[in-house]
Formats: C-alpha cells, structure tokens, sequence
C-alpha cells in the first residue's frame, strides 16, 4: 500500500471512530509503529490532526484567525450563547474569555442585566460598551494578535485580584479524556488562572469543538462545572463528560 493510500484510510477510520491508536493502526496496516507515527506527523503538520499520546485525534477547526473563526457554525454559536446568556444573574461578577462564542454571548446579554464583566478581551470590552448597566475590568498585558486577547505576566497578575461568580472559558477542543485545549501555549495559561479565580466555570461548546484537540493543554474537564451544547451532541460524548462530573446542558 502506498503511503498516501494509507494516510487516506487512516484519516478515513479517524472519521468515523473518533481517534486512532499507533498499535491498532500498525496492526492493521501490516507496517512498524514508526512508520505510523511518521504518517500521524506528517499529517499532523499539515493541520488534518492532532497527535496525542498513543495515536490521533481530529484536529480542531477553531484555531483559525479570529476572523476565520467568525464564520465556522454560526448559528450554533448564536444558540449556545442565548442559553449561556441565561446562566447569569444580576451582580454576578462574570469573568468573559476571548473568542467569536464569547462574543456571541455578550451580544444576548439583556439591558436590564446588572453585572460586572472582566476580560482580557478588548473587542469584548468594547462591545459592552454601550451596555447601560454593566460595569467592564479590562485585563492588561501584552495582546496576542491572533485571538486579540491580552496575555503574559502583567495579565497573570492582574487576573489574581479578581474574585469572580462565572468563567466563561473559550476552548478550541473539548475531549473527555484529553481534556481542554487551546493552540496557544500562553492563552492556554490565561485560561487556567481565570478558571482558578471563578467560583463556576461554563464552556460554550459549538460542534467543531467537541471530541478534537489542539496543541496546548488546558486542563482536565474536571475543570469546567458546565458545558454548552447543541441538542444533537452525540449521546456517548454527553455521557462520557457526566462521568467526569460535568453538568451538561443542551441549548
């Protein structure tokens, strides 16, 4: 069998199964695990996954530009954010990470909310702007262009005063037992300083995010209290995230 035939089928059994194993892979393919991993890093660094320890899984399609990202599954988007809108009550703290769902979300926010809003996010702060009632702490630090986010030691620092109700985590991978990526490192640890500062931390989880993963960690689901997903989510995904403790809540 030649190699591009090969890495057809293995992208093929990574559609329909989920992930991938090296083993099973070098079983069934009659070749050596090496030779499977050269196949996962080649096809790794052509972004049609994500190698994780033992095999694969789908790559993530949210780590993108923020402008790319804008267009991946809208309306899903837009559903997840009018029931995430619904988890806040008024003088809640709500801390409010980056992102197209994130903005989504402040755009469901009702004008008779009462609340305190921090973020890392200037486009975040500047779409609450306008809002009559909601106060905005704009976290500093150095911004990272690609998610337009602020990052770095003076953000850490600044995250550390803050002591919040809600997190609303932006993740670009949410798999039960890889856990939450991201495909920044830095981001990545932005993330978890928040989540560590949050009585409550929620993922909108839109599809392209469910069941793939992105380079850096995050952390464990165990991290996240809640989850956001569509009402057609797959059954043993919403299952296997119940088991780990996390309510989920289908919008």
């Amino acid at each position: 069998m030649l190699t591009d035939q090969r890495k057809k089928l293995i992208l093929d059994l990574l559609a329909a199964e989920g992930q991938v194993l090296s083993k099973s892979l070098s079983s069934r393919f009659a070749v050596s695990e090496d030779t499977i991993r050269r196949d996962l890093r080649e096809l790794a660094a052509e972004g049609r996954l994500q190698r994780v320890h033992g095999g694969a899984l789908p790559a993530s399609s949210a780590v993108g530009t923020f402008v790319e990202r804008k267009t991946l599954k809208t309306d899903a988007k837009k559903r997840l954010a009018q029931k995430g809108a619904t988890l806040i009550s008024n003088g809640q703290v709500v801390i409010v990470d980056g992102g197209t769902t994130t903005t989504e979300l402040i755009a469901c926010l009702p004008d008779d909310l009462n609340i305190t809003v921090v973020t890392h996010s200037p486009g975040i702060a500047l779409g609450l702007v306008n809002h009559p009632l909601i106060e905005i702490i704009l976290i500093g630090g150095r911004v990272y262009k690609h998610s337009i986010v602020t990052v770095g030691a003076a953000a850490v620092e600044g995250i550390r005063n803050i002591q919040a109700d809600l997190f609303f985590m932006g993740a670009t991978g949410i798999h039960p037992e890889v856990g939450l990526t991201t495909g920044d490192y830095e981001e990545a640890c932005i993330k978890r300083a928040f989540s560590a500062r949050a009585a409550e931390t929620i993922v909108l989880a839109s599809p392209e995010k469910i069941n793939t993963a992105s380079p850096f960690a995050i952390g464990d689901v165990s991290l996240i209290n809640t989850v956001v997903v569509e009402d057609n989510t797959d059954n043993g995904w919403i299952t296997a995230m119940r088991a780990k403790g996390v309510t989920v809540i289908k919008a």
